[in-house]
């Protein structure tokens, strides 16, 4: 393989500012294509995509598209068919794939691990990259959030191993050119994609009889998956977690983490054994496992409100993944646990409102904001809210209120948080700035 594999392509991405499509961008730079792109806003990913020299710009038009008949555009699953830059590929006959099929042609180029699952994929995927960066085989990576030990979340490094998040939710996973399969939870999540949880494990057993090897957890209904192929099955149990730093054992090796939460050691779990089966050592990878700071938007520590209250961010929108982050917060001792939660999609909102009501109702306190649509409408969805929530955590015993705005739950925030306060702020839209304010402020 030549160091610029892709030199002389000319690639063109709508949608650029997302996190996965912000990485591809960056990684199709390093391989040498010549990069564009451009998203519905301005924002800080399209800043960091300017500073590394692709021209990124907000707003979506016709006009974006670069000169000549040899552009590539590549679109992410929020873009609307009937966008302006797809139909002026379209018009003038360039080649337009999804994300999944770029995605594909990269796996095509390096070993790859692909860690897939309900929950957990981009911290794993994370604890992978960060155990192979440290054993000194420098890897590639394709992450959803950014690894705090590099701030970026792709690369494309010179060792042998691209390590990649792979996403059931537009089937994508089936795109990937797999090595080493990681399926760490199976659980339906994307309501408007399958019609129910047997055809997406449907998804995940093809996925997984496309690789020679798997890690996957040691449950039952996920091995059957695999079939009678090989594979490795991870359980960290017993975990201690009394310290606040979770703590197994691992081939007679005492793991100890540095981000919190039971969670967080069957993901450990399933990248030692991922890194194992890379040709990294046992104990290089527990040394290496126990300096891993984690990745952007999981349990990510943003600072202090005015009061001293301690504000944490997490990426979890779904019932299991707010039982989890919940969980973690706990072990960190806080004098009272405020949640805050902005459930993400009508859809998803819709059918699990229940669950996620019973998972907040286990903070001391929790504040519900309104839904973020991202690409769905609320016309489709009457009556969905995130008064559904609210009312749902009421009912499971919960001390919760219901503020829309987040303008206003920002405002009643300062007025209650004190300084023993743990404000844990949670979801997969745009909440992430109402815990940078009240740190700011």
């Amino acid at each position: 393989m030549t160091a610029t594999p892709w030199e002389g392509r000319r690639l063109h991405f709508v949608g650029i500012g997302g996190a996965g499509m912000q990485g591809w961008a960056l990684v199709a730079r390093e391989l040498g294509a010549q990069v564009s792109g451009s998203d519905r806003e301005d924002s800080p990913a399209l800043a960091t995509l300017r500073e590394s020299g692709i021209a990124a710009v907000a707003g979506h038009s016709a006009s974006n598209l670069p000169e000549g008949d040899d552009v590539e555009v590549v679109y992410s699953t929020a873009i609307p068919d009937d966008n302006p830059e797809l139909s002026g590929a379209r018009e003038r006959g360039l080649r337009a794939m999804p994300r999944a099929e770029l995605l594909g042609e990269l796996t095509a180029l390096r070993q790859t691990i692909a860690v897939a699952g309900a929950h957990g994929k981009t911290t794993t995927t994370s604890m992978i990259a960060h155990v192979l960066g440290e054993a000194g085989l420098d890897p590639g990576y394709l992450i959803g959030g950014t690894l705090s030990a590099t701030g970026r979340n792709a690369a494309w490094g010179s060792g042998p191993w691209l390590v990649v998040e792979a996403d059931e939710s537009d089937r994508s996973l089936l795109s990937l050119e797999t090595d080493i399969a990681v399926l760490t939870n199976v659980e339906l999540d994307h309501h408007s994609t399958y019609r129910s949880e047997e055809e997406l494990r449907e998804v995940f057993r093809e996925f997984l009889a496309g690789a020679p090897e798997a890690v996957i957890a040691d449950e039952r209904s996920l091995l059957e998956l695999r079939g009678d192929a090989p594979c490795v099955a991870f359980d960290p149990q017993p975990v201690d977690t009394s310290s606040g730093r979770p703590r197994f054992a691992w081939r007679g090796l005492e793991v100890e983490l540095a981000v919190p939460g039971e969670h967080n050691a069957w993901n450990a779990a399933a990248a030692l054994e991922a890194a194992s089966l890379a040709g990294v050592s046992d104990a290089e990878a527990v040394r290496a496992i126990g300096s891993f700071s984690g990745a952007g938007r999981r349990f990510e520590e943003l600072g202090s409100s005015r009061a001293g209250a301690r504000v944490v961010d997490d990426y979890a929108h779904h019932p299991t993944e707010l039982e989890a982050a919940i969980a973690a917060a706990r072990t960190q001792g806080p004098g009272r646990l405020v949640a805050v939660f902005q459930p993400h999609l009508f859809s998803r909102t819709g059918e699990l409102a229940d669950r996620f009501g019973q998972a907040l109702a286990a903070a001391d306190l929790a504040i519900v904001v309104d839904v973020y649509p991202s690409r769905e409408s609320a016309a489709d969805f009457p009556g969905v809210t995130g008064e559904l929530v609210a009312r749902a955590a009421r009912e499971a015993g919960g001390t919760v209120e219901w503020i829309p705005s987040m303008a206003d739950a920002g405002a009643r925030l300062e007025e209650l948080l004190g300084p023993e306060d743990l404000c844990l702020v949670m979801g997969a839209g745009d909440v992430r700035s109402l815990g940078e304010n009240l740190v700011s402020g």
